[in-house]
This record gives structure tokens, sequence and C-alpha cells, in this order.
């Protein structure tokens, strides 16, 4: 960035009229917020706040940052991160634990403000989690709930301080590393309807001698297997696979028979079954923590650190091709001597030579539902030096190193062609019993565990930098300069092996999945200063401008800049300003530069429901197309076919990465006010506006957005979109699909997040007073635009598809709050709890469907039984609001990536500390 225009950004966020930090809904927030009596009390000791690397007084972020503090993770009586994450309203979705098909397995993937899971940067006490997917997510539940002090979630982008991919903001996992003591918990959360989830934890931590300190946890969770059939408006009828006990069709007279789910023989056979009750709600997990921090005093000026942090994660869940079993639709030859053919058979053939040919159409439910069995082990350490170099400054040195392992077999599949390449149905078919559902032999003969892939992802990260005061030196007359200066050096590496099968494409439902690997490096140099201006004067208490660059050389993507600049100025006691503007990075992630092009059969867009929101039919066929357009692609006639049967979608969908794309590049802009008045002690109110603008952004064009381009938005003759859905030149339907990683879009967002704090403490209640909290985002703006040939789509308040940044979370709320009230008495507390999703619109052109606003509530208490036994209980969904209907696009007829699945749900804990 050149100098003029970082002076014109720090000009830019002086003269602001408004900025802030996000309260938390934590207890503890932005120490600024506390009363100015609390300052003088006592001196503070200088901490690093989230959002920058210069120590300072008291948790003043000049970044907008929401905090949750152990308290409040006690207070939902949770097991694992996910447990609170997902009510934070900055978090829109991500993969959680109902999330199905996604590559995610078991694993609770963050995404900010809809921004996409790749866009949300992860830390551990402010240095990378290691990832464990090639989109490079984390999963945060890796982390040991018991062991968390404190999250603080910053939005607004923090690519100058923390690197690439920090653009939509960052979560930072504070550790509990001055714990001492024995503490133990154990605890369990129960769905009224079905499903559950337990575990417990032990943390020891003790001083080592007077020079250092050591703590260690480990924790264990469960969460049981819930299907489909558990919740009423889960079960889907029109969620129907071909028949499980076959249609049959003698083709030389063109007779059908078949036989009911039951395995009754029938002439007038169903097409199809419904199997959808068994499919998983909620797949089951088991996880293993492991952690261990220390330090220790070498010398005076020298402490050694480290961490060790250890996850070993097994689940069973749907993976990409989703839950259904495998089809047979192919003709076969019965032989006259079959001796699985009852009379009623017999009657229905025409034997040629003692030969039938018979058209068999069926699913092969006899091997059960397609279940990725994935093991996942996930270790990451980290070593370092640190000390003071005078009274101000301070240095530290560290490295670390992180891998995840995981493997993937998959049962409910099989392989279509044997060794000798005869298909292995049909060579089958006189000797093992295909004749209605429910056939232990055919199950035996067909299906086969596919060894599935094996993935590996390293990370290593090697740092230095020295921080500090310039008090040693000089201080201006408002006080010194805060400064921060480093190095960093990090490496990736990622590779994908599959099973020969899948390589091959010899699945039923696997499609062609590629084996993969790639690697690279970035080197950078960062820097960070915070310059007090002006302070104990009219209307300025104190006035901090600041910036900080960042140079990243990569031996892929080429060398870039980031920057941020900042101002912070309090006015009096009561009313803090602040702003942010920056420049911010996102490095393309492994399935997006160095995948190579898998595919899956086409037309498991309309049989996968995870996968139907990218297609929409065809609008030639439907009607809503333009006839030019539509007679030019030699499309069929309106209404003369089905484009929603899964034939019309003969060919596959290609989808892979792109070697020549480039790094994502935005700005983002923070401006905000912290309201704490003087006259009304103990309140704390929060404003801030945000804007989020990427250019560049990697993404695909999914079918329904080419169609819906060719065909209906820009019917043009050139209209390049119209190459990515190709049609079969016999009959027009649709062929193949392209979807490949391209830097094809813009993601702007603007919004306004809200929030307020206020303890009251009337003289007739008893306690330590009632706290009202309330934590909201308002999106005011959420446009996307996925192609520079495409219209910008206004997505604030939608849901769908068309809408989705990444494919993942598929719901765009304009409005999100969380609001409590709590009582705290002498040995405990009560509060209630108040979640609201706003109203959302489907983002489908065309289309007036909508999901109306949901409400959910929580009761929560805990009570001191004794001093070292402490009990914790909640009613979570209190009045047990049923997720939201979704007549297409969704699972399980809603979003569970949003939406709460489980139903009133009861949790239970018991802490015992020594």
């Amino acid at each position: 960035m050149k100098l003029g225009q970082l002076h014109h950004a720090s000009a830019w966020v002086v003269l602001a009229v408004a900025l802030a930090q996000t309260p938390a809904i934590a207890v503890a927030q932005d120490a600024s917020a506390a009363p100015a009596a609390a300052d003088q009390a006592k001196p503070e000791a200088e901490i690093v706040v989230t959002g920058s690397r210069i120590p300072r007084t008291g948790l003043t972020s000049t970044s907008p940052v929401a905090s949750t503090t152990q308290e409040d993770i006690k207070r939902q009586s949770a097991l694992t991160i996910e447990d609170f994450s997902t009510k934070l309203p900055q978090l829109a979705g991500g993969v959680r634990q109902a999330s199905q098909g996604s590559d995610s397995f078991g694993a609770n993937v963050l995404d900010l403000r809809n921004f996409g899971q790749s866009r949300s940067l992860v830390l551990i006490d402010g240095t990378r989690a290691v990832p464990f997917s090639f989109r490079n997510s984390v999963d945060v539940n890796a982390l040991p709930a018991s062991l968390i002090k404190r999250v603080d979630v910053l939005t607004g982008g923090a690519a100058a301080v923390y690197g690439a991919d920090a653009v939509a903001g960052v979560v930072n996992f504070i550790l509990n590393d001055d714990f001492e003591g024995l503490q133990v918990s154990a605890g369990g959360r129960f769905a009224e309807a079905g499903g559950k989830e337990y575990g417990g934890s032990v943390m020891l931590g003790t001083k080592l001698g007077d020079k250092g300190h050591v703590v260690i946890a480990l924790d264990y969770t469960q969460r049981d297997l819930t299907r489909s059939g558990t919740r009423d408006w889960a079960i889907t009828p029109n969620s129907t696979i071909p028949s499980t006990g076959g249609v049959f069709t003698d083709i030389a007279s063109g007779r059908k028979f078949g036989f009911t789910d039951g395995g009754q023989f029938t002439t007038s056979p169903s097409a199809t079954s419904n199997i959808s009750a068994s499919y998983p709600l909620i797949e089951p997990l088991k996880r293993i923590n492991v952690a261990a921090l220390f330090n220790y005093e070498l010398l005076p000026t020298v402490e050694v650190y480290g961490r060790a942090l250890y996850t070993n994660a097994r689940t069973q869940e749907l993976g990409t091709p989703g839950p259904n079993p495998p089809t047979i639709n192919q003709t076969v030859a019965i032989n006259s001597t079959n001796p699985f053919l009852t009379s009623d058979i017999r009657n229905q053939l025409t034997f040629v030579n003692g030969v039938a040919q018979v058209g068999v159409s069926r699913s092969l439910a006899e091997l059960g539902l397609i279940t990725y069995h994935t093991e996942r082990n996930t270790f990451q350490g980290q070593l370092g030096l640190r000390g003071p170099i005078t009274d101000n400054i301070k240095w530290n040195v560290y490295g670390q190193y992180g891998r995840s392992t995981e493997n993937s077999p998959i049962t409910g599949d099989g392989l279509v062609t044997n060794a000798a390449g005869q298909n292995i149905f049909g060579s089958i078919a006189n000797t093992v019993n295909i004749f209605g559902p429910n056939q232990s032999a055919l199950a035996s003969a067909i299906g086969q565990t596919i060894n599935g892939f094996d993935r590996k992802r390293d990370q290593l990260v090697t740092s230095a930098n020295i921080s500090g005061t310039s008090a040693d030196l000089f201080a201006l007359p408002a006080g010194p300069i805060g400064f921060a200066l480093g190095a960093e050096y990090r490496r990736e590496t990622a590779k994908i092996t599959q099973d020969s099968a899948l390589l091959t494409g010899n699945t039923f439902r696997e499609g062609v999945q590629a084996a993969y690997s790639g690697e690279f490096d970035v080197k950078e140099l960062y820097g960070e200063l915070l310059i007090p201006v002006l302070h104990d004067l009219p209307f300025i208490k104190k006035l901090d401008i600041g910036g900080a660059y960042r140079y990243s050389d990569y031996n892929l993507f080429g060398s870039h800049g980031t920057w941020k600049a900042e101002a912070n100025w309090a006015v009096n006691d009561s009313i803090r300003l602040r702003g942010t503007y920056q420049r911010v990075l996102r490095a393309p992630n492994f399935g997006e530069f160095a995948a190579t092009t898998s595919s899956l059969p086409f037309n498991n867009l309309v049989t996968v429901a995870r996968l139907t929101p990218r297609y929409a039919g065809d609008p030639c066929v439907l009607g809503t197309g333009n006839a030019a357009q539509c007679a030019r692609f030699h499309a069929p006639a309106v209404g003369s076919a089905n484009s929603f049967d899964p034939s019309y979608l003969e060919g596959n969908y290609y989808y892979g990465g792109n070697a020549a794309i480039k790094p994502e590049i935005g700005r983002t802009k923070t401006l905000g006010v912290v309201f704490t008045p003087t006259f009304i002690p103990r309140l704390n109110v929060t404003v801030d506006w945000y804007e989020l603008n990427l250019k560049g952004a990697v993404g695909v064009i999914q079918p329904v957005a080419a169609i819906t381009s060719c065909y209906i938005t820009n019917p043009t003759a050139d209209n390049p979109l119209c190459a990515l859905v190709s049609r079969d030149p016999s009959n027009g339907h649709f062929l193949n699909a392209y979807v490949n990683n391209q830097n094809l879009g813009r993601i702007i967002q603007r919004g306004l997040d809200i929030g307020a704090t206020y303890t009251i403490r009337p003289d007739w209640l008893p306690g330590r007073g009632v706290r009202l909290s309330y934590q909201g985002n308002i999106v005011t703006s959420y446009i996307i635009q996925a192609n520079p040939t495409t219209a910008r789509i206004q997505c604030k308040g939608t849901f769908g598809a068309t809408c989705s940044s990444d494919g993942t979370t598929l719901v765009q709320p304009d409005y999100r709050h969380d609001a409590s009230v709590a009582w705290t008495f002498g040995r405990g507390f009560v509060q209630f709890n108040w979640q609201r999703i706003g109203k959302v619109k489907d983002s489908a052109p065309g289309t007036t469907d909508s999901i109306p606003a949901q409400n959910t509530f929580d009761l929560s208490g805990s009570y001191d039984v004794t001093k070292w036994l402490t009990a914790t209980g909640g009613i979570y969904n209190l009045f047990d609001k049923a997720p939201p209907f979704v007549a297409a696009g969704g699972v399980f007829n809603t979003f569970p990536d949003t939406y709460d699945v489980l139903g009133r749900t009861y949790g239970i804990s018991l802490t015992a500390r020594f």
C-alpha cells in the first residue's frame, strides 16, 4: 500500500463519527465499558486483546469483539463448543451436528456473517489452529470445552494482524492456562423426542515450584444416533427411492410385476419406496480431547512455554452422495432353471432358448444406507520462548506444528463390475435371489466396504516478534507509542488418496473421486503501531490512532500487502468512538487450487436432498424460459418432459479446483460507539456498523444459476454461462454440468451489531441483582454477484443456494438476537434466554415462499451444593419449537445448519473442584 493511502485511511478513520465493540453476552466485556472508578481502584496488568498484538491495559479493542466467558459456557450445560457457539448472532451457520452430506464428518465448523467457512480464521490464544479439511476449516469441537477461559469473536477482518483468511473475522479461543486445583465434571443433554449427548472432563492445574505452571485437561463426549423418524416434521413423504422389492419387466412382452416392501408378489408394483424415516437426523459421534499447557522460567529473562492438543473423533455420517442405497436399473438374462423363480414369476416371463430378458429396477436396500465411518486424529504442538528486553518491551519466539489425519471406509455401497470387467449384478442374477426385498444373500454378493479415502493436512508455523511501548526511549504528551514487529513463516500441505473404485467410478453412488495433493508456503513481515495523540482535553479524554501492515510472499500466489488503519476516541467517561478501515486477503485453499476434477451423477441434484438447491428444473420445459433461447439450444417443448425426473439429467456433475485461482482481496470498515453513562451505573450499550466488501471471491456457478442466467435473465446466444450445462443433442435433455472454482464474484455485506447489558440491584431483591443482556445483528444489505455476467442479488433476509457464498450455510436472516435476563443470588443463578432468527424468503427467482421469524427460549440455572460441588441444569428450546418447514431445498424439510432440530432438551452437569 502506498504511504499516501495509509495517511488517507488514517484520516478517514479519525474523522469517523461512530465505531464500537459489540458487547459480549458474557459478564466480562470491553473493560472500557466499566465505570471510571473501577480503573482507578488498582492498576491493570498489561494484556493482549484479540485484534492486536500490542499489549495494553484493559480490553479496549478497536475492532468489534464479542466475548463469551466460562460462566456463559457453564450456563449452557455445554459439553462441546457447539453447544453454545450456535447461539451467537455473528456465527450464522456453518457445519453442525445435524448437517448432512458435508465433508466435515462430525466437525463443528464456524461461519462468520454467512461469508463462508473458509473466510473465518480460528485462533488458539492468538495463534492459528490446525485445519482438518481442504477448505482450511477448523473443527472447534477439537478443543476441550472445560479448558476454555473465554471466546472472542472479532467481526470485521484482521488480515494485517493475523494473516490470510481473517476476511469475515476471527474466533479466538483463550485457554485457561493459569488454572489451579482439580476439577471433575460430568453431564449430559437429552432431547425429549429422542437424542442424547453426554460426557465428562477432568482438569488438573498446578504450579511447578515457584517458576512455572502446568494444566492438563481431558474431555470425553459421546453423541448417540437420532433418526429422522423420531420427528414428525422430518419425515419426507416425497423422498422416494426405486422400490426395495423391485419392479421387473419382461422385455419380450412388456409385462410388469414386482413385490411390495413387505414382500408380496404383485402385477401392479409401486415404482418407489420411502425409507426416509431411517435417515440419520443426528450423526453418532465419539470424541476424546486431551490438552496440556505449561510455562517455566528458565532465567529471569527467559520463559519457556507451550501446549499440546490431541483429538480423536469417530463418527458415522452420510457422505456427499447422500444416504440412499444403490439402485439397479438394467436388463439381465434370467435362465429358466433359475432356482428362485416362483410360479407367479415364471408366468410373467418369456423364455427364448431357456433365457428371458428382464428389466430390473430396484434399490439395493439390503446394503443399508450409504455411511462414511470416519476416524479423525488431530494433533497440534507449540513450543516457544519469551521474555522481557526492558520493563516495557518483550520478545516472543515460537514454533508450532499440527497434523490432521482422516480415514473414511464406506459401507452401504458396492462395486459395479468385478476385476474381470463383468457386471456383478448381471453375473449373479441366476445364483442369488434378486426378487423381493430383504435378500441378505444379495447384500453379501453386491455389497462391499469401500476403503474410501485418506486425508492428511499438515501445518507448520514459526514466528518471532517484539512488542511493547516506547516508554524507555520517549513518550508523546499523550503517552508512549505502542508497537509490535514480527516475522512469520507458514507451510501447509495436503494430500488425499482414494480407493481404486472411487478413482475409476466403479461404485454405484460415489461417482469419480480424484486423488490429489498440494502445498504452499508464505513468508511474512508485519508491524503495528498505536499512537496516543491527545488526552485530557475538552471532549477528548483520550484519542489514539493506529495502523498495521503485513507483507506476505506466497510461493504460489505472489506477494501481497494487507493493512489496517484505526482510531479510538474516548470523548469522556460515558462515550467512546472507534473505527477501523482494512485491506484483507484470503489465499486459495487446497480444494480451490489443487483439486483435480471429480464427478457425481448429474441426477444426484434431484435424488440427494442436500444437493437439490443446486437445480430448479428446465425453464424451457416449465414454460418460464425465453422461447427463442430455448429453440436456439434445441430444448424440449414446454410440458413435453419431466425435468425433475432423474433420467432428465443424463450425464455427470463435474467439479474441482483451478490452478489459476488467485487470492481474494477485500476491504472492511467498522464504525461505532460505546456508551457507558456515568449517570446510569452498570449500563453498557454498543452499536457497530460494519461493511465487508470482497472482490474476486472464489466460488462456483451452480447449475441453477447457470440455467437461470442462460434461459431467463440473460437469454443471449453468447451468454458464457450457457456452456456450463450442456444438452443431449438427440433429445434436448440436460447432459453434463461443469462446476469448477473460479475468481468470479463479489460479496458485500453491511449491517449493525447492537448490544446492551444492564444490572439492576434493587434493595428489595436478595443476591447480586438482575442482569439484562441483549446482543443482536441487523443486516442492512447483503449483495452477492456470482459472476461478472450476472446481475447482483440482494440476499438479506433470504434462504436457499442462490444466496449461499459457499453452498454450506443456506439461511441469511437480516436479523438475529440473543437476549437474556439473569438473577444471581448467594449460591447460584437463574437465567432466561430468548433467541430470535428473523423472517426469510426464498432467494430463487420467481418464488414467493418464506419462513416466518423463529423464536426459541432457554431456562437454565446453577447452584453451589457445597463449597466444592456445583450443579448446573437447563431446559433448552423450552417450548419445544419445531424447526420451520421448507417445501424444497432443505434437508429433512428444514435447514439444520441454522435452526434447532432437537426440540426441547434437558441439560444437567455436576462439577466438583478441589
